[in-house]
C-alpha cells in the first residue's frame, strides 16, 4: 500500500471502507507531515488536538458502518473562514486574536460531512495578494525547488498556504477562495488541481470579505476527482448569502468517466498575451492537442475584451475592499491601537492593522469611488465588466470550454516580482476575465518546465455547469499524466 500521505481522497475513502488503516492513522501520517514541514509556513493556526479526537469519532463511525461521505479526510481550512473558537485572522494582525463565534457555511457543510481540519491555511493579507508574501504570519513556501537552485519560490497567491499544504502532502485537500485566481494560480504553481466554481454555487457567508461580486470559495485537491468530491461537500444554496444561488448541487464525480468525444473546446485567440512564457505557449498548445487525440473538437473562438479585464478587476476589487475594510476600526473585533480620541484611535488602529499591500487596495479603492471619480472609474469598469460577460456568452455558442494557460510563467522566487505592484498584478492575466465574468474555472497541471517546476492549464466553463469541466478535465489529466511531485516534502510520513 502506498504512503498515507500519498494517498488521493478517492483512495482513502476507499481504504477507510476496507478498514485497511483507521482514520485515527491518516491523520496522525498527515499531522507528522506537517510536523516535518513547519519551515513551508503553511499554517498560521494549527489543530492537531482537535483533529485527533474528529479521527476517533470518524473510526467509531466506520466502525457502525455509517461512514460519512468524506469522513476522516484531513484537510486545510483558508484562514478566511470562519471557524468557531477558532482564531482566525486572514493573514492580517488587525485580526490576530480574533475566535468568531460562529462557523462559516463552506467550512460547516464539509464538518457535516467528515472532513477533519488539521489547521487554518496561511494566505496573502485579506486575500489580497499573488505570491503569498503579503502575510502578516511570514512567507508560505512552495515545496518545489528549480533544477539546481535552492532559492525558495512563492506558491501564488492568494491561497498559497492551502496550495501548498496539499502539494506537499500535509493534507488530502484544501479549501480556497478565488476572487482574481487565487485558487488557479496557486494550483498551477504547486502541481495541483484546484476549481473556482461559478460565482454564487459556494455560499458566502462567514467568509471574511474582500471583494463580494468577486470571491468564491472552492477546493484544492491531487487529483480532477478529488476536487469534484469536495467541491460536492463546499457547494449549495445558502438563505443566509443572498448571493448565493438555489440550484441542485450535481454527483460532480458522475461525468468523469465519460470522455471528452464530441465536446467542443474553444481556443481563445486573446490569451496570446505578449510576455507569456514561450514554454507556456507550448505546454497550451500540447494541451489542444491532448484534447484533440482524446475526441474533442477544437474551435477558435474570441474574446475582445479580455484585454480590458486587468484593468478593470484593479478598479472593481480594490474599490469593494475599500468597502469592505471600513468595518476593522479598532472598536468592535480585533486589534485595537489606543489613540487620544476617536478618530486617532481609528487612525492608529488601520495603519498598524493593515500591511502595505491592503493599503496600497484601499487607497485605489477609496479614490475611485470618491466624487468626480466614480463615474469615470468606477461606472466605467462596471461596464467593461458586462462586456466581458457577453464575450463568455457569445464565445459558449461556440464550444462547451474554454482551453487556456493558466499562469504566463511557472513559480517564481521570493522577491523576484514583488518590487513592482504591476509585474505582480500581471500573474492574474489569464485568470481575472472568468472572474468578472463569474464563470467557473479550474487549472489542471499538465507539464513541468525545463527547470522543473509544474506547470497548469485552465478550462473556463459556463455558468454551473462544472460538471462538464470536471468531464473536459478528468480528460486533460488523463492525457498528461502528470505523476511528479515536489522534491523534498513527498512521503515522509507514514
Amino acid at each position: 500500500m502506498s504512503k498515507l500521505t500519498n494517498l488521493t481522497i478517492a483512495q482513502a475513502l476507499a481504504g477507510l471502507k476496507k478498514k485497511e488503516f483507521t482514520a485515527v492513522e491518516l491523520v496522525d501520517a498527515h499531522i507528522h507531515a506537517a510536523e516535518a514541514a513547519r519551515l513551508l509556513n503553511c499554517f498560521i493556526t494549527e489543530t492537531f488536538d482537535a483533529a485527533r479526537a474528529q479521527a476517533k469519532e470518524s473510526d467509531a463511525r466506520y466502525a457502525k458502518g455509517n461512514p460519512l461521505p468524506l469522513d476522516g479526510i484531513p484537510i486545510a481550512m483558508k484562514d478566511l473562514f470562519c471557524t468557531e473558537g477558532v482564531q482566525t485572522t486572514a493573514a492580517s494582525a488587525i485580526l490576530k486574536g480574533f475566535k468568531p463565534p460562529y462557523e462559516s457555511t463552506v467550512s460547516a457543510q464539509m464538518k457535516r460531512d467528515g472532513t477533519i481540519t488539521l489547521g487554518k491555511a496561511n494566505l496573502d493579507e485579506f486575500a489580497m495578494g499573488s505570491s503569498n508574501t503579503t502575510s502578516a504570519y511570514g512567507n508560505v513556501i512552495n515545496p518545489w525547488k528549480r533544477k539546481g537552485d535552492n532559492k525558495d519560490l512563492v506558491p501564488g497567491g492568494s491561497s498559497g498556504g492551502s496550495a501548498a499544504a496539499v502539494a506537499a502532502r500535509i493534507v488530502m485537500g484544501a479549501t480556497g477562495t478565488d476572487t482574481g485566481g487565487s485558487i488557479r494560480q496557486p494550483a498551477a504553481f504547486c502541481g495541483i488541481t484546484g476549481i473556482k466554481p461559478t460565482y454564487g454555487r459556494c455560499s458566502r457567508w462567514g467568509i471574511v470579505a474582500f471583494a463580494s461580486s468577486l470571491d468564491q470559495a472552492g477546493p484544492f485537491g491531487k487529483t480532477n476527482e478529488d476536487c469534484a468530491l469536495l467541491l460536492r461537500s463546499m457547494a449549495g444554496w445558502d438563505p443566509k448569502d443572498s448571493t448565493s444561488v438555489n440550484k441542485p448541487v450535481p454527483d460532480y464525480t458522475a461525468t468523469l468517466a465519460q470522455g471528452v468525444k464530441g465536446l467542443r473546446v474553444g481556443v481563445p485567440k486573446e490569451y496570446r498575451v505578449e510576455g507569456t512564457s514561450p514554454e507556456i505557449i507550448a505546454l497550451w498548445e500540447r494541451g489542444v492537442q491532448m484534447m484533440k487525440d482524446a475526441g474533442a473538437q477544437i474551435v477558435d473562438v474570441s474574446l475582445p475584451h479580455t484585454k480590458y479585464a486587468l484593468h478593470a478587476y484593479y478598479v472593481v476589487a480594490p474599490a469593494e475592499c475599500s468597502s469592505n475594510l471600513a468595518r476593522y476600526d479598532g472598536v468592535r473585533y480585533g486589534l485595537r491601537v489606543e489613540g487620544d480620541n476617536l478618530i486617532d484611535t481609528y487612525e492608529k488602529t488601520r495603519q498598524q492593522g493593515f500591511g502595505k499591500e491592503v493599503k496600497r487596495r484601499i487607497l485605489i479603492g477609496t479614490y475611485v469611488l470618491s466624487a468626480g471619480y466614480y463615474d469615470a472609474y468606477y461606472n466605467k469598469a462596471r461596464r467593461v465588466r458586462k462586456l466581458i460577460w457577453n464575450d463568455f456568452i457569445e464565445a459558449y455558442k461556440k464550444c462547451d470550454v474554454l482551453l487556456t494557460p493558466t499562469a504566463p510563467t511557472p513559480a517564481f522566487a521570493i522577491g523576484e516580482n514583488t518590487q513592482d505592484p504591476i509585474t505582480m498584478y500581471l500573474n492574474d492575466v489569464f485568470t481575472i476575465p472568468a472572474s468578472m465574468a463569474g464563470m467557473p474555472g479550474m487549472s489542471v497541471p499538465v507539464g513541468l518546465s525545463a527547470d522543473g517546476l509544474p506547470l497548469g492549464l485552465q478550462l473556463l466553463g459556463r455558468p454551473f455547469e462544472e460538471e462538464t469541466l470536471f468531464r473536459a478535465a478528468q480528460a486533460l489529466e488523463n492525457a498528461a499524466n502528470f505523476k511528479a511531485v515536489p522534491q523534498n516534502f513527498v512521503g515522509k510520513a507514514a
